[in-house]
């Protein structure tokens, strides 16, 4: 459990950092960074991600985005939030999932996430991974994320690991291809 906190105070010190904020060192690549951490860390991690969302000292501004209340919010948005178990149970998980990813699209996310405008110091913060699967897969996300956020780092809060060409959700589930990010710590 040390372990996980003396990452977390490094994170917290390195994203304040101008390199990280500028993405300098990064060969030209876009300004993606995962931190991996342990499945079982994740109430740790959430602790941690509310205290530093709100912490007015940091030298850097910090947008959260949960992507399991995006993804709440678009389901209510449609309607089907409270006709999806019903809708399950008629006709079966492979068909609800197929539904959801219709119309909760890595470009419906991504317009949730957009603002305007972005400003020097801004990070982008993503978390929820692990919440909003198995409708949104992140390697999938990142990639329509790049082009809409090119001026902004993205930080990544993944339970699981990465090895600078895969992704692999809770470190049990088919690893799946992403080599842009680079690996937080």
């Amino acid at each position: 459990m040390n372990e996980i906190k003396e990452r977390l105070d490094k994170l917290r010190e390195n994203i304040q950092k101008p390199d990280f904020l500028e993405g300098k060192g990064l060969s030209n690549e876009v300004n993606i960074r995962i931190f991996c951490y342990e499945p079982e860390e994740e109430m740790i991690v959430r602790h941690f991600v509310e205290q530093i969302v709100t912490d007015q000292m940091l030298a850097c501004h910090l947008i959260e985005c949960n992507l399991y209340h995006i993804f709440l919010e678009i389901c209510n948005e449609k309607r089907i939030t409270n006709g999806a178990p019903l809708m399950e149970e008629k006709k079966g998980k492979d068909f609800l999932k197929a539904q959801i990813q219709r119309f909760a699209s890595n470009k419906t996310f991504v317009s949730k996430m957009q603002y305007t405008p972005h400003k020097n110091g801004d990070v982008l913060v993503l978390t929820g991974v692990g919440e909003v699967f198995p409708f949104m897969r992140i390697h999938s996300l990142l990639e329509a994320m790049q082009p809409e956020f090119p001026d902004v780092p993205i930080l990544v809060f993944y339970p699981g690991s990465y090895n600078g060409h895969e992704v692999k959700l809770f470190n049990k589930l088919q690893p799946n291809p992403y080599y842009r990010a680079f690996r937080e710590i």
